[in-house]
């Protein structure tokens, strides 16, 4: 049985990680502050400071976190005895608004400090040699969705539920999602397969969707017909601006991450595992509305 040190462990992907997958290898949390020391066959690193929406956090949690923790982390797994480094890094580490596809080709641009922080921890990574034997996995993964998710799909499924119509029909994206289902099967391939390179990889499932059509599936998850408006975009765009104002649930940076488009490639990560991902885009979106539905 493989033994893993992981980061994050108490995190949306590490519970889910070790909920899966504590039968088959024996997880040892990291804990935080402590010195860090890898004993184990394998690291996975997923402990990091999430984008913050209301911009309250202050931009050194980001370089701290994001960036000098996973230093420390991959130093120790530089010179332990562990065969495998995974970490999640994010898609913006290089783009904050995409066009067209994104691949790992792009040059990274990031806005954010949450963005520039995962970049420096990547560069880091990317500029130390790998020692014979080792094999280290950097994951750039889009939104992430499973039982337990919070975010933006909570939003969209709240409105859905109480019956409230939605008022952006009018704006046309299409963007990209992950299942938890899906990131969870790539890690163990990355763990158990000798035969795929270290390197960069996008993860994200196979289908981009736009908006309107995950109100869709909400209603459908609910047996409901969906109620979508086609209010004016510049009146959205006006009451956004309130919204900034008056701190309601409807802003301007909700309202461009429920409408922007946001396409990332998985070609990549697929032509490396030479399989199929297990769950559909909406397969899994609709897994993730019945958890939400089961926790009402």
């Amino acid at each position: 049985m493989k033994s893993i040190l992981i980061t994050g462990g108490a995190g949306f992907v590490g519970s889910n990680l070790i909920k899966l997958f504590s039968s088959i290898y024996e997880f040892e949390t990291y804990k935080k502050g402590t010195l860090v020391q890898v004993h184990q066959d394998v690291v996975i690193h997923l402990a990091g400071k999430a984008h913050d929406l209301k911009n309250v956090s202050s931009s050194d949690e980001y370089y701290k976190v994001n960036t000098e923790l996973t230093k420390d982390i991959f130093d120790a797994f530089l010179t332990s005895d562990a065969k495998v480094f995974i970490t999640l890094s994010s898609v913006k580490a290089v783009a904050d608004e995409v066009d067209g596809e994104l691949t790992e080709d792009v040059t990274p641009n990031p806005i954010t400090h949450y963005g520039k922080s995962k970049l420096l921890a990547e560069q880091y990574i990317l500029s130390q040699p790998i020692p014979e034997g080792k094999r280290v996995y950097i994951l750039r993964p889009c939104m992430i969705h499973g039982p337990g998710n919070k975010g933006n799909l909570n939003l969209l499924y709240s409105l859905v539920s109480k019956g409230l119509p939605w008022p952006l029909g009018l704006f046309k994206n299409s963007r990209s999602y992950l299942s938890i289902e899906n990131l969870c099967f790539i890690i163990k391939e990355l763990i158990e397969r000798e035969d795929i390179p270290s390197g960069v990889y996008n993860v994200a499932d196979d289908i981009p969707l736009s908006t309107n059509e995950v109100i869709k599936m909400i209603a459908e998850s609910k047996g409901k017909q969906a109620r979508i408006l086609n209010l004016s975009q510049n009146l959205v765009k006006v009451l956004s601006r309130a919204g900034d104002l008056l701190k309601l649930p409807l802003n301007s940076e909700r309202l461009q991450k429920l409408t922007e488009s946001y396409i990332v490639s998985n070609t990549k990560i697929k032509k490396a595992l030479g399989k199929q991902l297990p769950v559909s885009s909406k397969e899994g979106l609709m897994q993730t509305f019945k958890s939400f539905a089961d926790n009402v």
